[in-house]
């Protein structure tokens, strides 16, 4: 009888144990994963090769990613990328619009692919602070082997975090093109993705993502009318300008579809409306704009297909 209860309590004792190792397990386990999005699998694995220590885990698996996902490049890096998102951020007179490629549509709006975008547009505005200039606007562009080549605050370069997220997709991905902003004096900037989420109340640091995406350097009377703030880039995105036009030197087109300057186009939110004639009534002057679209053809792309057109017709 005393055996017995001695063995019962035994039991019970080493079930607890059990139990709060297990617990133990699964915390760190939880952890890890939230940390670093591996999987289930990848986590379990790390904490078991290291006695559940949360950072030689982490270590370990960055270090496996790397190396797994230069080797998934190196596999997929003749894979077209057609696909992708525009990434707009704007924080205070700062603005960064990014464009990243992918395989497929699926893949563009998986959320680790969206976390991407936004750490490129981090990136690259981050680099916005390291600049000084006296006028009132200053831009920088970037192309695909300047953005690979940035260093980031993380460590390694973006071309080393662009190998870690293909290993993660499992399809080619590749980082297009930047474009940074930065302005003085009483010059503002707003940005604008599209298609927009209808759930969020600012858009100050916090990176926007779509197919298409504009930024707009203007002065204002009024800096927190944001409908015509959004309106405008809007009309951007929308009816692709080619310039803001100038009244008194630029005309009007005779058809409205095919008007090209800015201010003499029909406003998107009031056809009785011109844009410039929205401009002036809100107190708005647009100094300097840019527009991305996702997957059009950039200068170099248009140079490279002339050529190729003209070595084939000889």
């Amino acid at each position: 009888m005393l055996l017995q209860k001695f063995l019962g309590r035994t039991l019970h004792t080493t079930r607890r144990f059990y139990a709060a190792g297990a617990g133990l397990e699964k915390s760190a386990l939880s952890a890890l994963r939230k940390k670093t999005g591996y999987t289930f699998a990848n986590c379990k694995k790390a904490l078991e090769l290291h006695n559940n220590d949360i950072s030689q885990a982490e270590k370990w698996l960055h270090e496996q990613a790397q190396s797994m996902g230069w080797s998934k490049a190196t596999k997929v890096a003749d894979r077209v990328t057609t696909q992708g998102l525009v990434g707009v951020l704007i924080n205070g007179n700062r603005g960064a619009m990014v464009e990243l490629n992918c395989e497929t549509d699926f893949v563009a709006r998986n959320d680790t692919f969206k976390r991407f975008v936004d750490h490129v547009s981090r990136i690259v505005l981050h680099y916005t602070d390291q600049t000084e200039f006296d006028g009132d606007i200053w831009k920088l562009g970037f192309d695909a082997d300047a953005l690979k080549n940035l260093e980031t605050p993380q460590g390694g370069n973006l071309a080393d975090h662009l190998a870690l997220l293909i290993g993660a997709i499992g399809e080619n991905a590749s980082i297009r093109r930047a474009l940074c902003f930065k302005v003085n004096n009483d010059l503002m900037l707003t940005g604008y993705a599209h298609p927009a989420p209808t759930n969020i109340t600012t858009t100050q640091n916090i990176t926007q993502v779509g197919k298409y995406g504009a930024i707009v350097a203007f002065r204002a009377r009024d800096f927190e009318d944001l409908e015509v703030q959004k309106g405008i880039c809007q009309q951007i995105v929308g009816m692709k300008p080619i310039k803001i036009g100038e009244y008194g030197k630029d005309k009007p087109a005779e058809n409205k579809d095919d008007e090209t300057c800015l201010i003499y186009q029909e406003y998107l939110l009031d056809a009785d409306k011109t844009v410039g004639e929205v401009l002036k009534e809100r107190g708005v002057d647009i100094v300097d704009y840019h527009r991305f679209e996702c997957g059009e053809p950039s200068k170099r792309d248009l140079k490279d297909l002339l050529q190729a057109q003209q070595l084939n017709s000889n």
